[in-house]
This record gives C-alpha cells, structure tokens and sequence, in this order.
C-alpha cells in the first residue's frame, strides 16, 4: 500500500506564497509591457478608429461672372454717392471700411478667441527625445565594442539631423501659410474694392480682371503653403511616432510661431576655429579613427623596399595608359609576385580606403562650413536689408495713402510687396538652420547630407495695377 506523506502547514503555505508572488509578479510584468505596446498594437490594429483628416481648402466653381454696370446715368450717379458716403465715415476710406466689414459680418462682431487652453509646447529638443522612443537601435550599450558603438554615434548623428531639419521645415512652412493667406486677403480687398469701382461706374471690367487674376494666383500660392505646412507636419509625425489624427493635428499648434532669429556671426562651436575645422570634423568621425589605427598597423608590418616596389610598378602602368582620346583601358600590372603578396595587397588596400575617407570628410568640412556662411549671409541680409526696405516703403507709401497722393491699389501693392519680402526672409532663415543641422550633424560623425538649393521667393503675386 501506498503511503501518502502530509506535508507540513508551514511548508505548504510559503511554497503558495511564492507561487502566488510570481504570478503576481509576472502578471505585473505582462500588464506594464501591454501597457507600453498598447499604442503600437493600436497603431498597427486595422480596426482601430480613426478621426476625419484636416481639411484643405476647396477650389472656387465655376468662373467669376463679370460685374454688371449701371444702366444709366442716373443710377451711376446713386450708387456713386452712396459708395462715397459710406467710405467717407472711415477716416482712410476703402481700407478702413473693408476691414470693418470683414471683422463685423452682418454688422456683429466676432467671438474673442483664444479662450481654450493651448497644448504644450515643442521645441527641437523635445522633438528629439520623444523620437528616440522609436529607436531603440540608437542606444549605446555596455557590451558594445568600439565598431558598434562607433556604428551606433554616426546613426544617431544622421537621426539628430533628420528630426532637427524635420522640426525646421515644419515651422517654416507652418509661418510661410500664415503669411501667404495674409497676402491672398490683401489681393481679396483689391478684388472687392475693384468689384465696387465697377458698380459705381469708375472702372472697366479689364481692370477687376486684373485684380481677379491676382486673387486667383494669391489663392493658389495659399493652397500650395498650406499642402506644404500639411507635409512637413506629416513628416515630423511619423518621426515622432504620432499615429492619431488628432494628434498629428495638434502638432500644427504645439509648434512655436517662428522659428529662432538668426545670430549675428556664423560660429563653428565651442573651442573651434576657421583652421581647426577639418582637424574636428576628423576627429568626430569613429569609424576613420579605426580605419586609421587598421592601415597603422597593416603599412608597419610592410616593409620599406616591398611598397617601394609597388610604387614603382602602379607609376609605370600609369604612364603606359593611353591616350584619353581612345578606347578606355584600365591600368594593367603584370608583376605576379606583387600581386601575390597578401600582406602588401591589405596594406595598400587599407591605405587607400583611409586616404579616400579623409579626403571625403575634409571636402565635407569645408563644404559644409561654407555653406553655413553663406545661408547666414544670405539671411541676414533678408532680414536686416530687404526686409527693413520693404517696411519703409510701405511705411512712405501710406503716409503718401493717407495724404490722398496715392490710391488704396497702391498701399495694397506695396503691402503684397512686403509680405513676400517677409516670406523671403523666412525661407532664408530656413536654409540657415538647415546649415546649421547639417554642421552640427558632421560635427557629430555624420556625413554631410549636401548644399541645399537657395530658396526664392514665393512666385505668382504680380504688380498690382495703380491708379483709379
């Protein structure tokens, strides 16, 4: 007969204990690792929700239909006088009365905005911390050797940089609709002022097509800024990890207004100098310093007489070349036992490739750093010079305004005027920080990503026509 042995109450009660402790724990474990999952299970989950995208503007229908004149003189005369009595209550007259009109639609005023709370900030480094959450690949670890880690600093470099010119173009062209939806109203008012002058008899209907045909390009530069703006913010997102409509839409409004004002000297860094440039771009690079220490070692074991040797048999291939004029033939070495020798091939083959790394990452050094001036240039002048013309023509203009020597098309000319200034000066500024992320990326042992094309001004807004 079996004997069942009773196991003693203390014994069986810390052995459930334990057991219960470790599934409580591991329990624990799996719920705060779902937890963190969750919004990457979400995000790839087909049947999660979706909100509705921002909208876009939509395109007119229909063509404009011309404006219909007085059918005589009489009713000339009456819509003459009461579009001058109605101008006359405002103390700069078209100007003033469509701006009271657009703020008190049906003679009301608009709702005070800014009530709701504004979500909280994002900065360019905040930008990138959040990012990192989706990189685990970019972080160091304590059992890495050189080369990983070394791997590791030029990723991260290149991702710094990503989300650095990712942030910059966002709010650049977040600003840049900003200001050309100013500019399409200031075309709108000289439309609606054209379309006034036609009713009371004063203009040709070739006139408000002209002022039609300048809404219309205003319009579309609007729309164009606006896609832009959209795409960039779209772009941050994704390095973001931000997979929710309404949460890409509030990254619109958590971005700063403009972007930081340019400084008054292009400086290198800290500790640098315009002669220590490629020494710390050198430096900076992990991977060079290895393939430097690799051809150290490889060209110390070879000796003197046997890369002697070489020299000489790559100069006399080299001169037995062709002429460029004819079929191209590649060098061509005939010594077997040169070409037999394994550890003359490592250490010429080390030596090259440094040689051609360095060469690569001094170009990119001056490459970059001349770009850097020149985008800094570039902006200041913009900024201090174009820009400041601009406000003082516009400020001489409606002084000339409101002494009745210059008519209300153009003050709104000389204001559209200024608005692509501004818009000029901001891509400017743009293109400079731009710079600034791709030397500060090289700085950090990224290579360099490439000039940037200098930006122009926003086309499509002509001269509008002076005069009544």
């Amino acid at each position: 007969m079996m004997v069942l042995r009773r196991l003693s109450p203390p014994f069986t009660n810390t052995r459930c204990r334990v057991a219960a402790l470790s599934l409580a724990c591991l329990s624990a474990a799996w719920s705060s690792a779902l937890a963190q999952s969750s919004g990457a299970l979400q995000a790839a989950d087909p049947a999660t929700p979706t909100s509705a995208a921002a909208p876009m503007a939509q395109p007119a229908t229909g063509a404009i239909a011309p404006q219909e004149r007085p059918a005589d003189i009489a009713r000339a005369r009456e819509i003459w006088q009461r579009a001058n009595e109605r101008v006359a209550e405002f103390p700069r007259g078209h100007i003033d009365l469509l701006r009271w009109e657009a703020s008190n639609p049906g003679g009301a005023a608009l709702a005070a905005e800014g009530n709701s709370a504004k979500p909280e900030p994002l900065d360019a480094a905040q930008a990138l911390r959040l990012s990192l959450r989706l990189r685990p690949d970019l972080f160091t670890h304590a059992d890495m050797n050189a080369l990983d880690t070394g791997a590791v600093q030029v990723a991260y470099a290149r991702h710094v940089r990503d989300v650095q010119r990712a942030w910059i173009d966002a709010v650049s062209a977040r600003q840049s609709w900003r200001q050309t939806s100013e500019m399409w109203e200031a075309t709108r008012t000289g439309s609606e002022l054209g379309r006034r002058m036609v009713a009371a008899g004063n203009w040709s209907q070739a006139k408000l097509m002209r002022e039609q045909l300048l809404e219309a390009s205003a319009w579309q530069a609007s729309v164009n800024a606006q896609g832009t703006a959209l795409a960039t913010q779209e772009r941050l997102a994704q390095l973001l990890g931000l997979w929710e409509a309404q949460a890409v839409a509030q990254l619109g409004e958590r971005l700063p207004a403009s972007l930081p004002t340019v400084p008054l000297r292009a400086a290198p860094g800290n500790g640098l100098s315009e002669t220590t440039l490629e020494t710390a771009v050198l430096r900076a690079d992990p991977l060079l310093a290895l393939q430097r220490t690799t051809a150290q070692r490889e060209l110390a074991a070879l000796s003197a007489g046997r890369r002697q040797t070489w020299s000489e048999a790559v100069d006399a291939a080299l001169a037995a070349m062709p002429d460029p004029g004819t079929t191209p033939t590649p060098p061509h070495i005939g010594n077997l036992s040169l070409l037999r020798d394994h550890p003359l091939e490592r250490a010429i083959e080390a030596e090259a490739r440094l040689l051609r790394a360095a060469s690569e990452r001094r170009s990119m050094a001056r490459q970059a750093w001349a770009q850097l001036q020149a985008r800094h240039a570039s902006a200041l002048h913009a900024q201090n010079v174009v820009a400041q013309l601009q406000a003082a023509l516009e400020q001489e203009t409606l002084l000339r305004y409101n002494g009745m020597l210059q008519s209300s098309w153009e003050l709104l000319a000389s204001a559209r005027e200024r608005m692509q200034s501004l818009d000029a000066a901001l891509l400017a500024r743009r293109d400079y920080w731009r710079a600034q992320a791709d030397w500060q990326a090289l700085l950090a042992g990224a290579e360099y990503a490439g000039a940037d094309t200098p930006s122009n001004a926003r086309a499509g807004a002509a001269t509008a026509p002076a005069g009544h």
